[in-house]
């Protein structure tokens, strides 16, 4: 599902009422029936209920009109407030206001602070509030009456149904312009926006629904729209059930690079995650001193003791060893839990432009090449980076700040940049193509910011990768399962409790629901 700006979405429309010869007033008519539909469906007594609508001027508000016209012919009478005078009104706004007034529909003309007050009475007492004063095109804070309004709405008890987005909120952007509706409900048409899909603007949706207005699907296919959310449908090819004549061979060999002293599980979670993946064969390579513990962790996992440091880390000299076991393999994951020590440091930038095999580089696999920025530029063949937003910032010499505030504009760039695909772990976890697109992942919840979470993501990438061989598919639908496991792990035990192995543990049941 195709994410807009406020200019891709004005240009879908003019595609629509221009190209197509879809009129304006039909568009408007379609939202406002879909926001009418998603009141009732939460509201079915809607003629019990105190209904105040707050527009604005614009096609935000027109659509406001159109709903308390539905509303009203249904036997509910709908308060509006106007924050503008009638006189101000163009177009189809115009044309849905005079339709409204002609069948009943009282309309209070609001211009001022002092008159926003002597009408503000019938806010607080409404059950239902439908907040239609600005759309998709807003790009400045609001201000006088539009603030106090909005802080209004804010305070009061009544549901709050946005009409396309929270007045308040930027389309462009997922950072907050200024004071915004923080709604229960928000009804947005034909298309998500920016500002309905990342936080901290996601924060004021509420519920989303997205609400088909008639606009023909293919208008959303053009290669210039660059954001998606990852749908169940993008997924879903990637988790096929099995052909009955396949054996361990057809679903790929993985290699990981991982694991030192203190940090085994995290070899572990990777290399489990990626047999419950569904990998063929996994064979974890790691230092001497900790092949014990690994080799003793899952009956069905092979291991490989490679030359270590004093401090129990993989060593340099492990190169042979490694390029050796590379061979056959049809994918390697580098970094859970190997350190950032100097000769481990050596050996994976060595190994970088040797690899003939897709790659996913984990955990300190980028810590080191954030001190090594040039040997991304080594790989070969496509590669994976999965950092979380202290890693990438590592790696782009930016703060966090930085990081988390223009995350879509910085992982577009590195990722065209390094001709790699980077997934920006976090909540809304980032998938940026090497061709610029990004996609943006539903799934997931608080109780996955845990230990170990990131390995796990990373062995389920990595084993996707081998058994599907298509890289941006994988990738993603990795993605998606990895927060699924975590919802559903939620449901059952409560985001708090929730830890690294209940991934694993519940990813079976994660994919027994694509599957099925």
């Amino acid at each position: 599902m195709k994410v807009l700006t406020s200019k891709e979405m004005r240009e879908i429309d003019r595609k629509t009422i221009e190209e197509i010869g879809i009129p304006g007033p039909v568009l408007m008519e379609n939202a406002g029936i879909r926001i009418t539909g998603a009141i009732l469906k939460r509201f079915p007594r809607i003629t019990e209920e105190n209904v105040v609508i707050v527009a604005g001027k614009g096609n935000n508000g027109g659509d406001g009109f159109v709903v308390a016209r539905h509303l009203f012919n249904l036997g509910a009478r709908p308060n509006v407030l106007l924050l503008a005078s009638k006189q101000e009104l163009k177009g189809d706004a115009a044309l849905n206001l005079g339709i409204a007034e002609k069948i009943g529909v009282e309309i209070a003309e609001v211009t001022k602070i002092e008159e926003w007050k002597k009408h503000r009475i019938g806010l607080f007492h409404a059950s239902v509030i439908v907040d239609a004063i600005f759309g998709t095109g807003l790009l400045k804070p609001a201000e006088g009456l539009y603030a106090t309004a909005i802080e209004d709405i804010n305070k009061a008890p009544g549901f709050k149904v946005a009409v396309d987005i929270p007045s308040g909120l930027s389309s462009d952007t997922h950072l907050l312009i200024g004071p915004a509706v923080k709604a229960d409900l928000t009804v947005a048409l034909a298309a998500p926006k920016i500002g309905h899909v990342l936080p901290p603007a996601e924060e004021y949706v509420g519920e989303l629904v997205i609400s088909d207005i008639s606009i023909p699907p293919f208008l959303f296919e053009d290669e210039s729209l660059k954001l998606e959310v990852i749908e169940k449908k993008d997924a879903l090819p990637y988790v096929q059930k099995r052909k009955r004549d396949s054996h361990k061979g057809t679903y790929g060999h993985l290699f990981v690079l991982a694991g030192s002293l203190g940090k085994t599980g995290a070899a572990v979670m990777a290399a489990k995650a990626a047999l419950r993946m569904g990998a063929g064969l996994v064979t974890v390579g790691t230092p001497q001193s900790c092949w014990p513990v690994i080799a003793r962790s899952m009956m069905e996992l092979m291991t490989e003791a490679l030359p270590e440091t004093p401090q129990k880390t993989i060593s340099e000299a492990a190169l042979p060893m490694v390029l050796d076991l590379l061979k056959g393999k049809d994918a390697v994951l580098i970094g859970p839990g190997i350190s950032a020590h100097p000769s481990t440091a050596k050996l994976v930038v060595s190994l970088m432009p040797k690899i003939k095999v897709p790659a996913v580089i984990d955990a300190d696999g980028l810590n080191i090449l954030a001190e090594n920025p040039d040997a991304l530029k080594s790989f070969s063949c496509p590669a994976v980076l999965t950092p979380h937003p202290g890693e990438f910032a590592r790696l782009i010499r930016r703060s966090n700040k930085d990081v988390l505030d223009n995350r879509l504009e910085l992982a577009a760039e590195f990722a065209e940049k390094y001709k790699v695909f980077l997934v920006l772990k976090g909540y809304r976890t980032l998938v940026a193509t090497p061709r610029g697109k990004i996609f943006i992942n539903p799934t997931g919840n608080p109780g996955m910011a845990t230990g170990g979470s990131g390995d796990v993501l990373s062995g389920m990438i990595a084993s996707l990768i081998i058994q599907e061989k298509n890289m941006l598919g994988a990738t993603a639908a990795a993605v998606y399962l990895h927060g699924l496991s975590g919802d559903i792990g939620a449901k059952r035990i409560g985001e708090r409790p929730l830890i690294a192995g209940d991934l694993i543990k519940y990813l079976p049941q994660a994919l027994k629901e694509m599957e099925s």
